[in-house]
């Protein structure tokens, strides 16, 4: 007894081709509307985005223009890539763009690393109530004002009654003017940064290391791993998306060094390294009104934020780490 397959037939019925084609814009909407609450929550976010970020770029174009503000942004004259120009070819465009790239960079490599240390040791305690007390010492700090942060260094760092510079002399060294040294300027910036965000991006990898698998290092050790090998083998991998993500923001907003504590710790003295990208900014553009300059010179370097924030995104996404497109 043979079998034989039944073949189809050449009349079958053939499904509609509207089946396969992407949901209508009435099936958009009728599940739009199923989820409205969800979308009004959204709003307000959708709404400040709108207002304070997308609707201000309209103004970007004073940068092409010789702003003048009676005539507004369309009634200035178009003058192209002329105020890109003046500031290349200043003689401050090298010393601005080499003091922004060193302290941003100096600051990236002390402040980046250290929290994702600290984080890794506070997880490491076993005692719940100095854990608790750590995290409040380290994140205290963060609720410090700048102008507060820079008045406490100008205290703490006062050539004559200040402590730091008394300590110095009781040990038989010479007081040292902190503030007005151009070559203490990015140690100071990056130390007080480094004391006052610590503890706040220590909370985030704190955070990302409560998700970690607790069978995991269970496993580890029954395999005898210590508790180094614990955190090498377990925990590192655990956070690593959480710190791909937030180096990746972070290289992204690289020249966006903080202005007002720049500003704040700025000094005749110590101007050669403290003249960054944004002081200069906002002297060009609210000191000497040169509006369309200035515009101009924070445009690039907004620009040169956004290729930084791509090229890192992308190395990450061909690392087969976590990126944010």
């Amino acid at each position: 007894m043979t079998l034989t397959q039944a073949s189809p037939s050449r009349h079958a019925a053939v499904p509609p081709a509207g089946r396969d084609r992407p949901p209508c814009r009435a099936g958009r909407w009728t599940r739009i509307r199923r989820a409205w609450q969800l979308y009004l929550l959204l709003a307000p976010t959708l709404l400040y985005f709108a207002v304070f970020k997308y609707w201000p770029m309209y103004g970007v174009q004073i940068a092409f223009r010789d702003y003048q503000p009676g005539g507004g942004f369309l009634g200035s004259p178009w003058v192209g890539l002329k105020h890109f120009e003046r500031f290349f070819g200043s003689y401050q465009f090298w010393d601005v763009l080499g003091n922004t790239v060193l302290l941003a960079l100096f600051n990236l490599l002390v402040v980046f690393p250290v929290p994702i240390a600290l984080a890794l040791l506070v997880n490491q305690l076993t005692s719940k109530r100095l854990k608790h007390f750590t995290q409040t010492v380290l994140y205290a700090p963060a609720f410090i004002s700048t102008v507060v942060v820079v008045g406490m260094l100008y205290v703490f760092l006062a050539p004559r009654s200040g402590l730091v510079n008394n300590a110095i002399e009781l040990f038989g060294g010479h007081s040292v003017f902190f503030m007005g040294d151009a070559d203490w300027f990015r140690p100071v910036y990056v130390s007080s940064s480094l004391w006052q965000e610590a503890g706040f991006h220590m909370v985030i990898y704190l955070a990302a290391l409560a998700g970690v698998d607790p069978s995991l290092h269970e496993a580890a050790r029954m395999d005898g791993a210590n508790r180094w090998q614990r955190i090498r083998h377990v925990d590192l991998p655990g956070i690593a998306p959480t710190v791909s993500i937030l180096f990746i923001l972070a290289v992204g907003n690289l020249l966006n060094i903080g202005f007002e504590k720049a500003l704040l710790m700025q000094t005749p003295l110590n101007k050669d390294s403290s003249q960054i990208i944004q002081t200069y900014v906002f002297e060009a553009g609210l000191e000497q009104a040169q509006f369309s300059f200035s515009a101009a010179v924070g445009l690039f370097n907004s620009l040169i934020n956004l290729g930084l924030l791509l090229t890192f995104n992308q190395l990450a996404r061909r690392a087969r780490r976590t990126s944010l497109l």
